[in-house]
């Protein structure tokens, strides 16, 4: 249960990942609902996702901040 929100996100993520705009919306959403070490997880999952779909790779700037 600690990683809940976690794992909702990546599914999340895996299901919006056709379309770049709502890609970046849910990447602003998961920064503000998920804990430090899980950011980083979450960048390692994006970066395989950007594999497939470079047009993804905007939506980075985000994880930034």
């Amino acid at each position: 249960m600690a990683r809940a929100m976690y794992e909702y996100t990546k599914i999340v993520l895996n299901k919006v990942s056709f379309d770049t705009t709502l890609f970046c919306k849910e990447v602003q959403k998961a920064v503000k609902r998920l804990l430090p070490h899980e950011l980083e997880d979450l960048r390692i999952f994006i970066q395989s996702l950007i594999n497939q779909n470079p047009e993804l790779n905007q939506c980075l700037i985000y994880l930034k901040a």
